[in-house]
């Protein structure tokens, strides 16, 4: 069972509430010099040249004052409860620069990709995260992006993982 906040509660209970769910998305990797912040809902104003709208959360120990997210247009599918099948998700990100596609397509590493979802009232309660997810592929066209995030592929891990020998397998050896 998923524990949700009172605020979370009583915006779901409520007929229309202005309290909405967004998305954070941390982005890391080991060439870029700081983590991507993404935020699916413009909260408040962080500059007016150039205009940019975003979230302060201090999720994942970002410091709201410096480290805001940004917001992007976007919609994402937040990884379910399955139990036979691997968190995974997707980004759909609104392609509204032609720079998007080439950045997404110029890494040949995985990035680590961190999920959660707050209320906009209160962005520093985590109602649920998934983290260190890997990017697995991004695919466009002319108006969107679709970022498919998993965990780590199972073909990634090196073969043979572990050796049989006496000292790791003791039970084969009698």
């Amino acid at each position: 069972m998923r524990r949700v906040s009172l605020n979370a509660r009583q915006s779901h209970d409520a007929p229309y509430s202005d309290d909405l769910e967004i998305a954070l998305i941390m982005i890391e990797h080991p060439e870029l010099d700081a983590p991507v912040r993404l935020s699916t809902d413009p909260t408040e104003r962080l500059s007016i040249d150039p205009l940019a709208y975003g979230t302060r959360s201090a999720w994942m120990d970002s410091d709201p004052a410096t480290e805001p997210f940004l917001f992007i247009l976007a919609a994402s599918d937040i990884p379910g409860d399955l139990e036979d099948a691997p968190a995974s998700a997707n980004i759909i990100v609104e392609n509204v620069d032609s720079d998007i596609a080439k950045l997404l397509r110029s890494f040949i590493d995985r990035p680590t990709v961190h999920l959660a979802v707050v209320m906009a009232s209160t962005p520093d309660l985590v109602e649920v995260e998934f983290r260190d997810m890997a990017m697995i592929s991004a695919d466009g066209d002319a108006g969107q992006i679709t970022l498919e995030i998993s965990r780590a592929p199972i073909e990634d891990e090196s073969v043979p993982m572990d050796r049989f020998t006496k000292e790791r397998f003791p039970g084969l050896f009698r």
